[in-house]
């Protein structure tokens, strides 16, 4: 009798391609299945640590052929440059075409650079850890001849970027720059502890201004003013790969593939996608691209391709936010508790107690993916509650 192996391709090695290969490779070690991970580096980027890169600290090398080894996995190295729905095909740069009877599309976001004129030229991001590393070589220059830099967005990852900076290089003059208020998203008391933060590094605020440039030398804002800022870092907007529109799969109105319950594409439903590339809604509303949310796909996405390999029924996905956690530099931190739609409520965490917690829920996820080699590793802290049973 012959069993046909079935194809399982995964695109992206990051946070969440890396957690649903290892962990759908150990739930189907008994079944006729070959699982190919596919991404354009050999390195894992540990996304979100990218700021520390920045602001001049080295974090370990990991090696994604290392991470895999043991668990079957074929490793492709290369870009993707298209998918083929139909013919069940994707094709790699420099590895040809590969088929598959199911696909986990899990390539993530990159910062929007094309909107605001100068920011593709001129502006800094932390997409790439060899970029974050040559800004973190000019930071270093620039904090001996007393210069300026400014981090353009006030959400969580510009205030991370900003208050690691700062601290790193006292003398340098930061500059956070922000349509809207640094942590708006928190409580008040959390706010006011991050604003304290703020205020102790000397970070400079321009708060409630657009940018409608980068310049060489200055960020020029929509009132017409011009801040100096020798280094610009751009940490505001997410765009998405357009592979997935350009094949025919159906997205929304910012690329994110479009799923069902289950997170299988709602056009084709053999492809699921997680992670930052789908559009994934809860009773509660729209679940936007975190780490804390990509994870929890990651992992119902190989649990539930494992069970219908074995012909068991899935429930749908089910995720509830839980908590907004922030690094104010190396020394302190605040902790936002959440509701399930990630409003925030009366708990918060501050100082040595917030640091540690910090450091415990976003340090190095290899120990994850090398303990889930050979156990199942919970990566979910809420499913939401009441908030979202009206999905189950």
């Amino acid at each position: 009798m012959t069993t046909t192996t079935h194809r399982i391709v995964i695109l992206g090695a990051g946070y969440t391609g890396m957690l649903a290969a290892i962990r759908l490779a150990r739930r189907t070690t008994k079944l006729a299945v070959a699982i190919t991970l596919v991404n354009p580096s050999t390195r894992f980027t540990e996304r979100l640590r990218m700021h520390q890169i920045a602001a001049g600290q080295e974090l370990a090398h990991h090696d994604i052929p290392e991470i895999l080894d043991g668990t079957g996995i074929e490793f492709v190295q290369g870009w993707v440059t298209a998918i083929d729905p139909g013919a069940q095909r994707v094709r790699v740069d420099g590895a040809g075409e590969l088929a598959y009877d199911e696909l986990i599309y899990a390539l993530g976001s990159t910062a929007e650079t094309s909107l605001v004129p100068g920011v593709a030229a001129y502006a800094h991001t932390l997409d790439d850890p060899r970029r974050a590393r040559e800004f973190a070589g000019k930071l270093a220059v620039l904090a001996t001849q007393g210069g300026s830099v400014a981090v353009c967005g006030g959400g969580l990852t510009g205030v991370e970027a900003a208050t690691e900076i700062a601290e790193s290089h006292p003398g340098l003059r930061v500059i956070l720059i922000s349509s809207g208020e640094p942590g708006a998203m928190m409580g008040s008391k959390a706010r006011a502890h991050l604003n304290r933060a703020l205020d102790r590094l000397g970070i400079v605020r321009e708060i409630g201004v657009r940018v409608a440039a980068v310049l060489a030398d200055s960020v020029e804002l929509a009132d017409g003013r011009m801040i100096g800022a020798d280094l610009t870092l751009w940490t505001t907007g997410v765009r998405v790969s357009p592979l997935a529109d350009r094949a025919g799969i159906e997205t929304d109105a910012r690329g994110l593939i479009v799923v069902d319950p289950t997170l299988k594409s709602v056009s084709h439903p053999m492809i699921h996608a997680i992670g930052d590339a789908a559009a994934v809604r809860q009773a509660w509303g729209r679940v936007h691209g975190t780490c804390q949310s990509g994870l929890p796909t990651a992992a119902y996405t190989a649990d539930m391709i494992a069970a219908e390999l074995r012909g068991k029924k899935v429930r749908p996905f089910r995720f509830g936010y839980f908590h907004q956690p922030v690094s104010l530099g190396r020394r302190d931190a605040v902790i936002q508790f959440t509701n399930a739609d990630d409003t925030p409520c009366r708990l918060y965490l501050t100082g040595w107690a917030a640091r540690a917690y910090k450091e415990m829920v976003s340090s190095s996820p290899v120990p994850t993916f090398k303990a889930s080699k050979k156990m199942t590793m919970s990566v979910q802290l809420s499913k939401g509650g009441k908030a979202t049973r009206a999905c189950g």
